[in-house]
């Protein structure tokens, strides 16, 4: 006999199992002896009020134990001899798409503009030490995209864009740790995802897969208005039977070689704004009303949200005990993106704080037809590198001089390894997104005080 069962449990007893089984026993008014097993399936935490709580839920086994779950790698299959598609891009799209193939019995061919992870790192290290952005290997570009170096959070709102529990089970199968199938807002962390991109490239070789880096698409074959592959570097073809683009948001040329080719694209909606910085002892005394939350506790986290001037005002990617990182695509741009290790150990936490922004925001940039939004993005990230020194250096402000359009005298300590510059972002920052933005840091100020 089984069931699933919920319980709540403070901080530390929700990691006593003999606690958790007497819970169980008592609510299910079952003899302890009788249970047999006990699955975690979910764990979060309720942090409201004044003594947070775990809120955990069981699959309870009572005289039995339960069938082992069988690897989805089992499945998995040689696509040696199979019908070929090109994948462009290695990040976690890509990556996902070529295991799906070689689960059908497809070849993957995946082609990346950037170089494999390990390799990554010294772009990476050109970037926060000298400045210098690879435009083919940086945050964005290379083996494991933007997410390898920049976090590895694992959680959607939307429940509509297939099974997730996969995905999660295949990243434990591959080297991460089995928390994340039963966190709330599983996290694998910047410092451990490198080793499990490497896994998962070895996966896709092993089955027949190929896996190719400084492979920039540069074209694509066009025969009869079909799709028969992609020219790779200028002068190297590859065919296939059908081509994926897993490019991410970033690879503004392949937007530009789409519509070059005649192939449709539309414009998308987005978000544009700045990333705030805190203490990660603020961020813990305002939600659980101790800056020293104990070794039970987490990091703390956010999300906020509010309407200013009908535009909505959000923060996204909170990033607990993490830092700030340069993730410019292009040299002469400064954009800044956040990350945190596994054990979110660092002293700072940040998050974007973003404006929505509709067509009507961007009349100056109409003549760009569908790539208005990526030459307003262009703009302004053009003009934070033109408020700096000519490095990485990122302008910046304290926030009560941000939102009292105030130059900062001193600016704080902060995780950003290439340093900061004092610089009026209310005037780098286009007038509809500061004032929404200023408005909407005073109602935040206001949910959470301090």
């Amino acid at each position: 006999m089984n069931c699933h069962v919920d319980i709540k449990l403070p901080p530390g007893d929700h990691l006593n199992d003999d606690i958790i089984k007497r819970h169980i026993a008592q609510l299910l008014h079952w003899n302890p002896r009788d249970i047999t097993h006990i699955r975690l399936l979910k764990r979060s935490l309720d942090a409201r009020g004044k003594r947070p709580q775990y809120l955990l839920r069981f699959e309870v086994f009572a005289n039995e134990e339960p069938s082992p779950e069988p690897a989805l790698l089992d499945e998995f299959r040689s696509v040696h001899q199979g019908k070929k598609v090109i994948i462009v891009g290695a990040g976690p799209a890509g990556y996902f798409a070529a295991m799906e193939l070689i689960r059908l019995g497809l070849k993957p061919i995946v082609l990346d503009r950037g170089k494999d992870v390990r390799s990554r790192r010294r772009d990476l290290k050109a970037i926060q030490q000298l400045g210098i952005v690879d435009p083919h290997s940086n945050y964005c570009f290379g083996e494991g995209g933007a997410g390898t170096y920049s976090d590895g959070k694992l959680y959607t709102r939307s429940s509509k864009r297939g099974d997730i529990d996969t995905v999660l089970k295949l990243f434990v199968e591959h080297g991460a740790d089995s928390n994340i199938l039963v966190e709330a807002h599983p996290h694998i962390g910047t410092n451990k995802l490198p080793g499990i991109v490497s896994n998962i490239r070895e996966t896709i070789i092993h089955y027949g897969g190929e896996v190719i880096f400084d492979a920039y698409v540069n074209d694509f074959i066009l025969e009869n208005k079909e799709i028969k592959g992609v020219i790779v570097n200028e002068n190297t073809e590859y065919r296939a039977d059908a081509v994926i683009l897993a490019t991410g948001h970033s690879a503004r040329d392949i937007y530009y070689l789409l519509q070059s080719k005649g192939i449709l694209i539309e414009r998308k909606p987005f978000a544009l704004g700045v990333r705030v910085e805190h203490p990660q002892s603020i961020i813990d005394e305002i939600q659980y009303g101790r800056a020293e939350r104990g070794e039970f506790l987490p990091p703390a986290s956010y999300s906020l949200t509010c309407q200013v001037m009908d535009r909505g005002v959000f923060s996204f990617c909170m990033c607990p005990g993490g830092m700030v990182v340069p993730a410019a695509t292009a040299p002469g741009e400064i954009v800044v993106n956040g990350m945190s290790p596994s054990r979110r150990d660092s002293p700072y936490s940040n998050s974007g704080v973003v404006v929505s922004v509709e067509s009507e925001d961007l009349k100056e940039f109409q003549a760009e037809g569908v790539f208005a939004t990526l030459a307003f993005q262009k703009s302004v990230e053009q003009a934070a590198f033109a408020a700096g020194d000519g490095t990485q250096k990122a302008p910046a402000l304290r926030l009560t001089d941000f939102v009292n359009k105030k130059m900062s005298a001193g600016l704080s300590d902060s995780s950003y390894i290439p340093g900061l510059i004092s610089a009026p972002l209310y005037e780098i920052l286009p007038p509809f997104i500061y004032k929404r933005l200023k408005e909407g840091l005073l109602m935040f100020g206001k949910k959470m005080r301090g």
